[in-house]
C-alpha cells in the first residue's frame, strides 16, 4: 500500500489536532526511530533467512537438478518415440498425402502386381 502526498497531509493535520503542536515533533521523532528499528530488524531477518534457508536449499537443489537432467532428456526421447509410433499406427489404412509417390509396403506390392497381371490378362482376352 502506497501513501501519496495528499494522504500524508491529511495524516499530519489529524496528528496536529489530536496530539497538539507542542508534542508533535517529539512523537514524529519517536515514529522515525521506530521505523528505523523496524527496517533494521526486517533487513536483518531477511539476511538471516537468505543465509540459513535459501542458500543451503540452492546447494541441495544443484546436485538434484544435475541428477534429474539425464532422466528429463530420456523422458523427452521416449515421448518423441512414442509420438512417432502413435502417428505411424494411426496412419495405417489411411491414404498417403501427395508428397510424392512412395512405394507401397511389400504385401501390397505383391497384391498390386497380381491385380495388374489379371487386368492385363483380361485386356488381352477382350481384344
Amino acid at each position: 500500500m502506497k501513501i501519496g502526498t495528499l494522504e500524508l497531509v491529511v495524516i499530519a493535520i489529524v496528528a496536529l489536532l489530536v496530539i497538539g503542536p507542542n508534542k508533535l515533533p517529539e512523537y514524529a521523532r519517536k515514529l522515525g526511530q521506530a521505523m528505523r528499528e523496524f527496517k533494521k530488524a526486517s533487513d536483518s531477518l531477511t539476511k538471516e533467512i537468505k543465509e540459513n534457508i535459501v542458500e543451503p536449499l540452492d546447494e541441495v537443489q544443484k546436485p538434484l537438478k544435475e541428477a534429474v537432467a539425464p532422466i528429463s532428456e530420456m523422458e523427452k526421447e521416449i515421448k518423441g518415440s512414442f509420438k512417432e509410433v502413435t502417428d505411424s499406427v494411426s496412419s495405417i489404412g489411411k491414404p498417403q498425402k501427395a508428397a510424392g509417390k512412395q512405394e507401397p509396403p511389400k504385401e501390397d506390392a505383391a497384391a498390386e502386381e497380381t491385380t495388374q497381371a489379371e487386368s492385363t490378362k483380361q485386356e488381352g482376352e477382350s481384344k
